[in-house]
């Protein structure tokens, strides 16, 4: 019988790009961090994590780093959980995937040993990992079976069903708690993300020292 695959073989990573950025007043994660797009930050972290990558980004948005660009199958802009649907799609018809990480294209931070140490916390292979800090939990930051694809299709059809947290209360899940980062100015957490230019702003801060 022949070895399974290790989880790095079989998991794929999808950056949620798909937000309208009101509060910043234009397309954030293509916004200029720091010499680079903020969302190359979010790949160049996440990317060696995991098989393959993708973002979910509404129609438009403009390839980077040659990553492939997944819309939302789902109209209307119905939130966080129909990208992760679009994503969990996209990769459940491709062979010898059995997961998906998933982070934000405004957290230009996130743990290098993210998609590890989720693994670590379910190794039955069909939990969901969410990742938390400082008290709160993050649930874009997660590590998706790709079995829970056609449950969360259905659960999608009722329009009130919009909260990600609801629907982690369907499933098996844990929660994996990650530390501050100390920085030169104090700690940061690593799940920082830009919503504000005021943020924007922080975020350039810490990448300059």
């Amino acid at each position: 019988m022949p070895a399974a695959k290790p989880r790095f073989e079989t998991t794929t990573g999808l950056i949620l790009a798909g937000g309208r950025s009101s509060r910043m007043g234009q397309e954030k994660t293509v916004m200029t961090l720091f010499g680079r797009p903020m969302i190359t930050h979010v790949a160049e972290r996440l990317g060696p994590q995991v098989k393959k990558l993708a973002v979910n980004a509404l129609p438009g948005f403009a390839e980077h780093g040659n990553l492939p660009v997944v819309p939302d199958t789902l109209a209307d802009h119905q939130g966080p959980l129909a990208g992760i649907l679009a994503g969990l799609r996209h990769f459940s018809t491709q062979a010898n995937h059995t997961h998906m990480a998933s982070a934000a294209g405004d957290g230009p931070f996130l743990p290098r040993d993210l998609v590890a140490r989720l693994t670590a916390a379910c190794p039955d292979g069909e939990t969901i990992a969410i990742a938390a800090s400082e008290g709160h939990m993050h649930p874009v930051y997660a590590l998706w079976p790709l079995s829970v694809v056609d449950d969360l299709e259905i659960w999608l059809k009722e329009p009130g069903n919009r909260r990600v947290k609801a629907f982690f209360a369907r499933h098996n899940h844990v929660t994996v708690a990650f530390e501050p980062e100390e920085t030169a100015s104090g700690p940061r957490d690593p799940f920082f993300n830009v919503n504000t230019p005021e943020d924007f702003a922080r975020a350039q801060h810490y990448l300059e020292q």
